[in-house]
């Protein structure tokens, strides 16, 4: 089972690329397999779908009209930093994915697309999602616990006195 937000039944993946067939194409498959879905065909476009709702994932084109993919990404981190980021180039270089993966990007995958890439590479994105958010629980329940334990330490020395 992997992350779902409360309120919807499907993960949901912002699709953000200037090239309407990549977006539409994305869409369908994504879809089909359970996927909700919606699309951006620029970085403003992309930050302000972002602030409106949750996605758990972005699969960010890194040349954009209005921005670098790279850029995006960095400002998507500062707000969104629980989302999980796949960026996707047709032009691979060792720059191009050492910039990516430095500025928040959690996946790199190459253009042209092989579709079963895209779904494995979601897919392990939302078991990350997922292991990390049981990890942040875990974390918080254990600070509850250790609260409860020293207010009850704390209490008991008192009835000492």
């Amino acid at each position: 089972m992997v992350y779902r937000n409360p309120m919807m039944d499907k993960p949901a993946v912002l699709i953000v690329d200037d090239e309407d067939g990549i977006r539409k194409t994305l869409t369908v498959i994504l879809n089909e397999n359970g996927y909700d879905t919606d699309s951006a065909k620029n970085g403003q476009e992309a930050i302000r779908k972002a602030n409106e709702r949750f996605y758990n994932i972005a699969l960010i084109d890194i040349v954009l009209p209005d921005m670098n993919g790279v850029e995006l990404l960095t400002k998507i981190r500062e707000t969104k930093p629980k989302m999980r980021k796949i960026i996707m180039t047709g032009n691979p270089s060792v720059q191009n994915a050492v910039g990516a993966l430095n500025n928040g990007a959690d996946a790199y995958i190459m253009k042209p697309l092989d579709i079963e890439k895209v779904l494995t590479t979601v897919e392990e994105q939302l078991k990350k999602q997922k292991e990390e958010r049981e990890i942040a629980i875990k974390h918080f329940e254990r600070g509850r616990l250790r609260g409860r334990i020293d207010v009850l330490g704390r209490e008991s020395q008192a009835l000492d006195i």
